[in-house]
């Protein structure tokens, strides 16, 4: 039997919950109210590399040291900050929502910050300002190359710092994610994921999740209200929106949405610019509301979030814009275009997906889809017909050509679906 080199990684992050566990049986009560992000700022202030505990026999202090001069050789703003993510924790599992946060309590200014990704084997890079470096697509190709299949943590950092100093990112990225999809890489069916990788995270959840969940709340109520970099354009939603939807039942849901369609038409009424993408934000504005008020499921109140965003898109003037996930829309933004062929057909589709469904496509893994309800089974919303459903139509944006959603539901193509 072969030894799998990610093992350490898989290693260290089970033993995150009896660290955790430990220490927050063992702080005193003055120790237990310290900001996690804050503690995390104040050790970046030594050191640009932080690594959790419980991750140390995955970065060694001689790895860590070693990352430490190789960022100092760069003369660039990167920190590296290694901690367990789980669901529950005091960034809700969300490396953006980390990066924010400590980002914050840093004190703001120019800063990379790379962290652990979605999956324990992955790495992200937040960047401010956006995209000076290319962090984000620079920690994302690593993840692809096929030299790091496999690799420990400490040369995927390694690797990812290279590629943020040469400033090729975006070009790595392209050439590492050329092939995604192509036919010898079809997605497998839901029922045939293999469920231990989720297994861990579930379970530390359950373990820590009041104790953090209170933490969270504190420093989050405490928080400034800032932008990730790569959504730091005016009008944009933060990933932090998704994360808190994508956790919310139908009717906290519901509530959120409404929440963002008032944002959206206030931001439309007060801006300043291009009238026509003023008009089109008003448009996208209007319509958002009459998904709201006749809305049925979450599938269509996660078309109300696909047409904030594409009234943010108009007001935030830049002129290339992709929409949310194809693939499920309260994952957030999209990251790139993909070719992606559905399951048991020919044909081969252009759809826009997010960093985490790319990554599960990549790896020959079905990516979380969302589903709608037929004939009382959930199936995944884009194989409900075409004339059944706006949103199969136009996968939430992705699929349309000279098109907007806001116009197709302005021309009452959303209210000829109702069922």
């Amino acid at each position: 039997m072969s030894t799998n080199p990610r093992r350490p990684v898989r290693t260290a992050l089970a033993l995150a919950a009896s660290s955790f566990a430990l220490l927050l049986c063992t702080a005193s009560p003055g120790a237990a109210a310290e900001s996690p992000g804050q503690k995390i700022a104040n050790a970046l202030d030594k050191s640009p590399v932080y690594v959790d505990p419980s991750l140390s026999t995955a970065v060694d202090p001689a790895q860590q040291r070693k990352l430490a001069a190789q960022i100092r050789q760069t003369h660039l703003p990167i920190r590296v900050v290694l901690v367990p993510l789980v669901e529950g924790d005091s960034w809700d599992g969300e490396p953006q929502q980390l990066a924010e946060v400590v980002h914050d309590r840093m004190g703001g200014g120019p800063a990379i910050l790379i962290t652990l990704g979605t999956y324990h084997d992955d790495i992200d890079a937040g960047e401010w300002p956006n995209d000076a470096h290319q962090a984000m697509h620079a920690a994302s190709a690593v993840s692809f190359q096929d030299d790091m299949e496999g690799a420990g943590l400490p040369r995927r950092i390694a690797r990812a710092i290279e590629i943020i100093e040469a400033g090729t990112g975006d070009a790595e990225y392209e050439k590492a994610t050329a092939d995604l999809n192509g036919p010898s890489h079809e997605p497998r069916s839901p029922a045939s994921e293999p469920q231990a990788s989720a297994s861990f995270p579930r379970i530390l959840a359950l373990a820590l999740g009041p104790v953090l969940l209170l933490a969270a709340t504190g420093l989050l109520l405490r928080r400034r209200a800032r932008l990730r970099g790569e959504l730091a354009t005016p009008f944009a939603l933060p990933r932090a929106v998704f994360a808190a939807a994508r956790r919310a039942d139908e009717a906290g849901l519901r509530d959120r949405a409404g929440e963002e369609v008032v944002r959206l038409g206030e931001e439309a009424r007060a801006a300043q610019g291009d009238p026509a993408a003023i008009e089109r934000a008003l448009d996208a504005y209007a319509a958002a509301g009459t998904v709201l008020d006749r809305a049925s499921g979450i599938p269509d109140l996660a078309g109300v979030f696909a047409l904030i965003a594409e009234g943010r898109a108009a007001l935030s003037g830049a002129p290339l814009t992709l929409p949310l996930c194809f693939f499920h829309p309260l994952h957030g933004p999209a990251a790139r275009r993909i070719p992606w062929r559905p399951l048991g057909r020919r044909e081969q589709l252009q759809v826009a997906a997010c960093e985490t469904c790319i990554r599960a496509i990549r790896t020959r893994r079905a990516p979380e889809v969302l589903t709608d309800r037929r004939e009382g089974r959930p199936v995944p919303y884009f194989e409900v017909p075409a004339e059944q459903s706006l949103w199969a139509a136009t996968g939430y944006g992705s699929l349309l050509t000279g098109d907007s959603l806001a116009g197709r539901v302005q021309r009452g193509e959303f209210t000829r679906t109702l069922t």
